[in-house]
């Protein structure tokens, strides 16, 4: 049986069973959440309504007598009541079920709380066989604020769908909520936007049972294609982080929202193409960044550094697309050409592009002289109101066929398998339903240097 009949096979299975939503309970404004997760450690966001005292009991799935308590947490308005438990000294590859306590009461579910460690695998076994969820432009309505015409945002069951395939991870590639014109003026507004777009209740189950990773484009940043010139970027930053918690962000010389993290033997390397970009209309010169030098420099220290059989490059905006009508990389010609032959003269395997922004998907494939293909899948959008990009696009040279998905909110799968030396990357867009529509294979031989 090939895979594009298993996935179908598994989408007709979990589209079948129902996702209850979370349980209101009066002092819960979202979450639980599951950050990050590493070998040993990983963190639990929540939100309360208000002051409140909150814990967490977890313990080995399947073995209770492993159950551990954390100590309490405070929340606090001026914490704008986010409380962050790192959970730490946890054994490696194990899955784990919790559960969390508000003033002592038990917070009762109708789906399961499970967060996991990643294997110690290295000179052991194979690398582990994961999945990865992605998409970006989230639209979370709000009548009070939003436009006097039909909801820009809709199909949340989207949320759901993602939950049924229970991927290992989900990357939130920017405009994961959007500003509106009060919002981006102030720490306030901002935080506000945050915690109403992270109550929506089919988001819950997902937030609770996979780890989330994210970075931003210019609607969690500032106002519509807002560059480095945004008055608030800094505090938008800790905004940010205060809702997608992170090992760290940046560096400390240069602030922003890129980091790099492992998964199995895959690297993702998360870009932040806002903190440091020069507008769109400046005219093209080598001063015209959208990375910016700082970030450059780190991205291609980071890459040649990487011994990951695949090296993801995640941005909100498309990296590689030829046709640039928009926002993408192609604005920042010089900057882009940078990148390309520094990969080139490097001779850095593995490399794979993904993104958003574009309210369409496609999977795309550049073929530059004297290299591997490069490939980009683009996933957008999740809620926010889809579009069919520039008319001249139906002709995109590089777009594979059969890739484009116009007029329908999606989302992003990748599918990593295969043992040692022999992995391979499937990767497909998934509709609303969780329903594939389309599959694509690419194996670590196929972005490897000839000899």
């Amino acid at each position: 049986m090939n895979s594009k009949r298993i996935l179908s096979l598994i989408w007709l299975c979990t589209v079948s069973m129902g996702v209850s939503l979370a349980q209101t309970h009066p002092l819960l404004s979202s979450g639980p959440m599951l950050g990050y997760a590493e070998m040993n450690e990983t963190v639990i966001w929540l939100q309360t309504l208000q002051d409140a005292t909150v814990q967490i009991r977890y313990w080995q799935k399947g073995k209770p007598e492993t159950s551990r308590l954390t100590e309490p947490i405070q929340t606090s308005k001026t914490g704008d009541h986010v409380a962050l438990f790192r959970l730490t000294n946890l054994p490696f590859g194990t899955r784990f079920e919790y559960e969390l306590y508000i003033n002592g009461e038990r917070v009762q579910r109708d789906y399961p709380l499970e967060f996991q460690t990643q294997p110690h695998w290295r000179w052991r076994t194979d690398p582990p066989e994961f999945t990865v969820a992605f998409g970006s432009c989230a639209y979370f309505n709000d009548p009070a604020v939003d436009r006097p015409d039909a909801p820009y945002g809709g199909d949340f069951e989207i949320f759901q769908a993602i939950y049924r395939l229970r991927p290992d991870l989900m990357l939130w590639l920017g405009d994961n909520v959007y500003y509106v014109e009060p919002d981006w003026l102030t720490e306030s507004g901002m935080r506000n936007r945050w915690r109403k777009s992270r109550q929506q209740p089919e988001l819950q189950p997902l937030l609770a049972s996979t780890h989330h990773y994210a970075i931003w484009d210019d609607h969690d940043y500032g106002p519509n294609n807002s560059d480095s010139s945004f008055r608030l970027k800094d505090v938008a930053l800790k905004v940010f982080a205060d809702y997608f918690p992170q090992i760290r962000y940046g560096l400390p010389d240069a602030p922003g929202c890129f980091y790099r993290f492992e998964w199995g033997d895959v690297e993702f390397f998360m870009l932040d193409n806002r903190t440091y970009r020069s507008p769109n209309a400046l005219q093209p010169s080598p001063e015209k960044r959208m990375l910016g030098k700082a970030q450059m420099e780190w991205l291609k220290n980071a890459l040649k550094s990487s011994e990951a059989t695949f090296k993801i490059i995640a941005c909100g905006g498309q990296m590689i697309n030829p046709m640039v009508y928009f926002e993408g990389f192609g604005l920042f010609k010089e900057e882009q050409q940078e990148l390309y032959d520094f990969i080139v003269r490097e001779r850095i395997p593995g490399v794979l592009f993904i993104s958003g922004d574009r309210h369409f998907g496609e999977l795309l494939k550049v073929q530059r002289e004297g290299c591997y293909p490069f490939y980009e899948l683009t996933a957008s959008p999740l809620t926010a109101g889809p579009a069919n990009g520039h008319p001249d696009e139906a002709n995109n040279p590089a777009r594979l066929h059969g890739t484009w998905v116009r007029g329908q909110r999606h989302f992003g799968l990748i599918r990593v398998q295969g043992k040692r030396g022999e992995r391979k990357l499937t990767l497909s867009l998934c509709d609303k339903t969780g329903k594939p529509l389309f599959e694509y294979g690419i194996t670590e031989q196929e972005l490897r240097w000839r000899e």
